[in-house]
């Protein structure tokens, strides 16, 4: 089918009617043409279909759609774009949404100080615009150092080789404004087994592939790479058996792209993480300590360089899917009072910056670790790291409903093994004990949000660990 005019027509596809899952509609040409006059080129570029019908014609000559045309969500044929226009108006600014700026956020103390990760735009944006933002950064003198480019291309289920032109591009472009800013991408989506594509001519499917192929055949490469880890959709269902899930699910993300051809000699950043993509009760609860310390240590676990939690600034509980009420946020804004509520990620953020690595940084080994535990004791799990001021550090996430855990611990260095932590050990401990939601809706609240519970011990070859819980251990190194 071929038709760059515009307008309304009907195109047999086949002589005879064929059995098929999946119809492509590629477009290549454009008319050139706007709805309205208007003096701007962008509005005469691309491509638009208002509606597409399919289906098989009668003897008479009369079509037959057998698509579902519906004006909602769950009632129509599925249909994915693999383009969005990128083209805004000052007229689609949404004034109730706050939007703070580079120099607010540069400015601020959630920096820490620390150089910063920057995203610019491809899908969404132009050249000219992404190049002017890192040099308006550049010329304010802000602690800078990486760009990531793109925004989640695989679910916009563009071709990874139309990707990779838009990402050449605007790389070469950036790399006029600074050669010593590192820049990567492509900030994927999270993902299920293999990040899949419509086959090209050799029957390749791997988008990641096929995209590290293209800017590769520029001699270009990535200085990192990043993805995005939202495993959960199904914000209804039981936490329980989506907790055990998360290290699994992580893994075989990232054993997906080993495969697919991303090095690991380049840094690997999680660039947004959270429970799920849409708002629910999860993410409030004691779950949401849990999930982010999984999360953490399994990705750190598996060579991973960076994390950065999604849902820094306050928000409001919202029920997104009719099910349950929550939000990606680790602080609780009250739509009654002033006052802000400290909710479990908040905690469990500050127990892995603050207790388990140094919250001096500097650098930090990520040790293996052996537990060896009753038989009930199988929701444990550990992540072991030896801090650059000497310390060893232990982080375990028990999830556990009514378990407690004793259990012995042995650490393995490259110049041997370690067995177990030596002098005074602190237990940090996160858990019921400490926080409880109040489950009421969209007035839902924690009961009691506490900090966590400190004790020193003496150094010993068996501690207990409370059920639902993340708990530090922390001693000298031997």
């Amino acid at each position: 089918m071929n038709d760059n005019t515009g307008g309304e027509r009907i195109s047999r596809l086949s002589d005879k009617p064929l059995v098929v899952q999946f119809v492509r509609v590629v477009m290549t040409d454009s008319s050139h043409t706007a709805l309205e006059p208007s003096g701007d080129i962008r509005d005469y570029l691309g491509f638009a279909i208002r509606e597409i019908g399919l289906g098989t014609l009668t003897k008479r000559g009369d079509f037959r759609d057998v698509i579902r045309h519906v004006a909602a969500h769950d009632g129509q044929t599925i249909t994915y774009a693999s383009s969005t226009d990128p083209w805004h108006r000052a007229s689609d600014i949404d004034y109730s949404i706050e939007q703070p700026g580079l120099d607010f956020i540069l400015q601020s103390k959630l920096t820490c100080g620390q150089p910063t990760l920057i995203p610019v735009g491809l899908l969404y944006d132009t050249v000219d615009n992404s190049a002017a933002e890192v040099s308006y950064i550049l010329r304010r003198g802000y602690n800078v150092d990486e760009i990531e480019l793109g925004e989640e291309p695989d679910g916009q289920w563009v071709a990874p080789e139309d990707y990779a032109a838009l990402y050449l591009q605007t790389a070469q472009r950036l790399r006029r404004e600074s050669q010593r800013l590192k820049l990567g991408g492509p900030s994927l989506q999270s993902f299920e087994d293999q990040l899949l594509a419509w086959p090209d001519s050799n029957q390749d499917r791997s988008w990641m592939h096929r995209f590290l192929q293209r800017i590769q055949s520029e001699h270009q490469g990535l200085d990192f790479v990043s993805f995005e880890y939202y495993p959960f959709d199904e914000i209804c269902e039981s936490t329980s058996r989506n907790l055990e899930e998360i290290g699994p699910r992580l893994t075989a993300m990232m054993s997906s792209l080993r495969r697919d051809g991303v090095s690991a000699d380049i840094p690997w950043y999680l660039t947004e993480y959270g429970y799920s993509v849409f708002a629910g009760k999860p993410e409030v609860t004691l779950e949401g300590a849990l999930f982010s310390a999984q999360t953490v240590g399994t990705f750190l676990n598996l060579r991973g360089s960076r994390t950065y939690l999604y849902g820094y600034e306050p928000g409001y509980l919202m029920n997104e899917l009719g099910c349950s009420w929550g939000n990606l946020m680790m602080l609780q804004m009250d739509s009654k009072t002033p006052s802000i509520h400290r909710l479990s990620t908040y905690y469990a953020c500050q127990l892995m910056t603050q207790e388990w690595m140094s919250p001096n940084g500097g650098k930090h080994q990520i040790l293996p670790v052996r537990l060896q535990m009753s038989r009930e004791a199988h929701g444990l799990q550990a992540y072991a790291v030896a801090r650059p001021d000497n310390q060893l550090s232990l982080m375990l996430v028990n999830d556990s409903l009514s378990v407690p855990v004793s259990l012995h611990l042995n650490f393995e260095r490259s110049e041997g093994r370690l067995q177990s932590l030596s002098g005074t050990v602190e237990q940090i401990t996160y858990s019921k004990e400490q926080y409880e939601w109040r489950n009421a809706g969209r007035n839902g609240h924690p009961l009691h949000s506490k900090p966590p519970e400190k004790r020193t011990l003496s150094a010993s070859s068996s501690y207990r660990i409370p059920p639902y819980s993340l708990t530090i251990l922390r001693g000298t190194l031997p």
